[in-house]
């Protein structure tokens, strides 16, 4: 089959959407599947390499941090895919690479598969001061991109329900993200932990509270600092890391609670699994996420999560087993107290992290796609004649 994925974020990025897409490429052409991808050049440049081409676009930082939208489709890119002649496309964003795989699909009537990645009205302070005109524009929006696909991919149930309230009729899927459990899963290089703790300077007698991703509003990094702070324990330290543009205003906040902080800034994404296997317990205040695949990835490296009660996280984080979801401070902070006051529950439910979390294995994301490929293909076949 040939396969055609549409981005506006790609490596070397690191976020949510480029863990899914690389992910998933990897896991198609490891069925046998020819995949290119479409995604934005960080320049004004349009190039190919391998089987990716590279879009010229322009920086879009006033509306979303790192965003970019295109500055030109390209007549030759465009005609080259023409003649490839997708089986299907997979469009994984909204903007710039959606006009792309619509385009495509309009020429050659190969139908879109759409993962809707992001709850933007969660990010709606970013391009409108008003929170109710935000989430209008976002329905109408929505309902706009999904009416152009053959069928919608929601991470979870939460996404789901969230875009049948908008209005939207098409056939929608769940279909979580895969993690590569394997690069989890491998056991920890002691030296290796030891000599990150030095290089961050993790007092030894300290368990290591971890939030991993991107420091932005909408991850409520403040009210996390804040509800572990309340609990006045001097056996802990949050170790923040990734990078965003809420960075400054979090540490200073910690430093006005006293808070012990270490922060990492971004890691490469070879280390990214060590960092996690420095965690005791994964720590967010988030209400944002689509699925969370840093809770996944936490999960399959053995840290239990302690996070917001959210649908997103229904069935994936369960109380007392590998993690809590907790719906106020008090709460956070009971669980907290209780996971680093017992050495035998801390061991348990990082076993049963571990354990949890091959539900979201690579291979199961790779199946399941190919599945919904093979369905929308079939369903976008004309009807032969005799069989009307």
């Amino acid at each position: 089959m040939k396969i055609l994925i549409t981005t506006d974020w790609y490596a070397p990025i690191i976020n949510g959407v480029v863990t899914s897409v690389l992910l998933l490429q990897r896991e198609l052409e490891r069925q046998g599947h020819e995949v290119r991808v479409v995604t934005l050049s960080n320049t004004m440049h349009s190039y190919k390499d391998g089987n990716v081409y590279y879009m010229g676009s322009v920086s879009a930082n006033k509306i979303y941090p790192g965003a970019r939208l295109r500055v030109n489709r390209t007549r030759s890119l465009f005609r080259e895919l023409v003649s490839w002649g997708p089986d299907v496309i997979h469009s994984q964003c909204e903007f710039s690479s959606f006009r792309v795989a619509y385009g495509l699909s309009h020429r050659l009537g190969t139908p879109i598969v759409h993962t809707y990645h992001t709850v933007y009205e969660d990010y709606t302070h970013y391009f409108s001061p008003s929170v109710r005109v935000g989430k209008a524009v976002v329905s109408v929006f929505s309902r706009w991109i999904c009416s152009r696909t053959a069928c919608v991919v929601a991470p979870s149930r939460k996404v789901e329900a969230l875009l049948r309230s908008y209005g939207v009729k098409c056939r929608i899927e769940v279909i979580p993200t895969g993690v590569d459990l394997g690069a989890y899963r491998q056991e920890p290089d002691e030296a290796r932990l030891a000599e990150l703790r030095r290089r961050w300077s993790i007092p030894g007698d300290r368990k290591v509270l971890l939030y991993l991703g991107r420091m932005a509003k909408e991850k409520h990094l403040e009210q996390l600092i804040d509800q572990i702070a309340d609990t006045g324990r001097r056996d802990v330290t949050l170790l923040l890391v990734g990078d965003g543009p809420d960075r400054a205003a979090a540490l200073e906040h910690a430093g006005r609670r006293g808070l012990d902080v270490i922060f990492t800034g971004m890691v490469p994404h070879s280390e990214v699994a060590d960092y996690y296997r420095l965690g005791d317990l994964f720590v967010t205040a988030s209400t944002s996420e689509t699925q969370g695949l840093t809770y996944f990835e936490a999960l399959a490296a053995g840290v239990p999560v302690l996070c917001r009660q959210d649908p997103c996280v229904d069935g994936v984080v369960e109380n007392g087993v590998n993690g809590w979801q907790y719906a106020d401070g008090r709460e956070f902070g009971t669980y907290l107290s209780a996971f680093c006051g017992d050495d035998a529950l801390r061991a348990r439910m990082s076993a049963d992290a571990k354990a949890s979390s091959e539900q979201f294995s690579a291979e199961a994301f790779g199946a399941a796609a190919e599945r919904l490929y093979a369905s929308v293909q079939e369903a976008a076949m004309p009807v032969a004649a005799g069989e009307r």
